[in-house]
């Protein structure tokens, strides 16, 4: 009977510690519940101290972008002289060094003009020569007319003397009128031989005079005319040398277009080298980023060529006077009603440490990633 009863009581239990059961489940749920969110919480906001403070103390001293691209000053071929083709030794994708033939042009004219020039020096040379020559002989004649004026001066003396002698005695009548017709005919004559000598001492002066002035101050090898030659001498020696192409810079041979038999032009374009131990990166930061960028701060690059593998190191070069949209072919114009600020971007020059580029080479237009360290 007390074992009825107990079962009994225990049946009318056990409704009621089925009511209270979900509410104890759901009570410990809810605390459970709300130390998951505590936690988050707090790891959350560890998390947000911890960025904030690495973003502070770190990332802030950084500006970056991958807006940025290697590029060279490369060297345009171009010949000096027109003439034919005909060698050209490189092809593109060449590595070719300062001085290395590139192209070979028919120098046959030219050569002949070398030939003429020469020529027309000696000519020169020789004339000119010939005035130096010519001032001495000038100057013997002069000494030998001036000699011939004092002679024939005396004579004039002489022959006005005997004259004047013979006129006196005439009157007295010691001389008939035939002596004295004689001594003024050779009064006449002294004084026609003087007057020509003097004409000739003045045409040998002015002679000498006008090839002094052709000599006057200079050798023969100052000599204007002769300086003249020896200059067409020396263009025509240009021109011979110029048949031969040769590379102005290392670098490597892009964009050839130059053939064999072609006749080429002056200034025509028949290849580029491009010096890639010369690259450089031209990195476009955005004008909110260039705040405390400065010359000479120090990059980290990272080339898609080469992966991250790789890590360029440079240093900011030079700032561009403009931002790529301010030279483009038509620039904008914001001055419409409906104006949209567009952020713009500024070319920032980036010179790679050359020993890393002789280890890693790279190619014009090759996609870069440049960090700047401004913080230094």
């Amino acid at each position: 009977m007390n074992q009825t009863a107990t079962l009994a009581a225990r049946d009318i239990a056990s409704p009621e510690a089925d009511v209270q059961s979900p509410a104890r489940r759901s009570a410990g749920t809810g605390a459970k519940r709300k130390r998951l969110f505590g936690i988050f919480g707090t790891v959350l906001a560890v998390a947000t101290v911890g960025y904030g403070s690495y973003w502070w103390l770190v990332k802030s001293h950084y500006v970056s972008t991958d807006n940025a691209y290697v590029e060279a000053t490369s060297a345009e071929i171009t010949p000096q002289v027109a003439a034919a083709v005909t060698e050209v030794r490189v092809k593109d994708t060449q590595s070719v060094h300062a001085g290395d033939v590139l192209v070979v042009l028919d120098n046959a004219d030219a050569t002949l003009a070398v030939s003429q020039a020469q020529a027309q020096l000696g000519q020169v040379t020789r004339r000119v020569e010939g005035y130096f020559a010519s001032d001495g002989a000038l100057a013997a004649q002069i000494a030998a007319r001036t000699a011939d004026v004092a002679s024939a001066r005396s004579d004039l003396e002489r022959a006005r003397a005997d004259y004047q002698r013979r006129r006196a005695l005439t009157e007295g009548g010691a001389v008939s009128t035939e002596d004295l017709t004689t001594a003024e005919n050779r009064l006449r004559q002294a004084a026609a031989g003087l007057n020509s000598a003097q004409a000739q001492l003045r045409a040998a002066e002015g002679t000498r005079r006008a090839t002094e002035v052709l000599i006057a101050g200079v050798s023969v090898e100052d000599n204007p005319e002769v300086v003249a030659a020896r200059t067409q001498l020396e263009q025509a020696t240009l021109n011979l040398n110029r048949t031969i192409i040769r590379a102005p810079i290392d670098g490597v041979v892009a964009k050839r277009s130059v053939q064999v038999g072609q006749r080429v032009q002056v200034g025509a374009s028949l290849m580029s080298i491009v010096p890639v131990g010369q690259a450089y990166v031209n990195a476009n930061f955005k004008e909110g980023q260039l705040e405390r960028v400065k010359l000479g701060q120090l990059v980290e690059l990272k080339s898609d060529l080469y992966g991250s593998s790789v890590r360029f190191h440079g240093r900011v070069a030079g700032l561009a006077g403009g931002t790529g949209s301010a030279f483009s072919v038509i620039p904008a114009q914001n001055a419409t009603g409906n104006w949209i600020k567009v952020v713009q971007r500024l070319p920032v020059r980036i010179e790679i440490d050359p020993k890393e580029l002789s280890a890693h080479p790279l190619s014009v237009g090759l996609s870069m990633t440049a960090t700047v360290d401004t913080a230094r």
